[in-house]
């Protein structure tokens, strides 16, 4: 799994590629923390306002917004998205 992860303003853009087979159970994660049952290990959820997942065969794209005032911080996204890698993963 590949990622490449980007600010704008109050948004953080997520491309996750190379999902090697594992895409159901990434979506199914990722769904959790849409619905509010995010594992992660940061405290970053408390700042989300929305997150948008879409998907094709070969990419998911997300798109996080933060609540009026509050910052996303990128490096913690990244830790988030490398737990729900490990998460899936162990799932093998």
């Amino acid at each position: 799994m590949k990622y490449k992860v980007e600010s704008i303003e109050d948004e953080v853009n997520i491309e996750v590629t190379e999902t090697a087979g594992e895409q159901k159970k990434l979506l199914r994660a990722l769904q959790e923390c849409r619905e509010g049952r995010c594992s992660c290990p940061t405290q970053e959820y408390l700042k989300l306002d929305s997150l948008e997942i879409a998907s094709d065969e070969s990419t998911i794209k997300l798109k996080l917004k933060s609540k009026p005032g509050m910052k996303l911080d990128e490096s913690e996204i990244e830790k988030c998205l490398a737990y729900t890698r490990g998460k899936v993963m162990d799932e093998n």
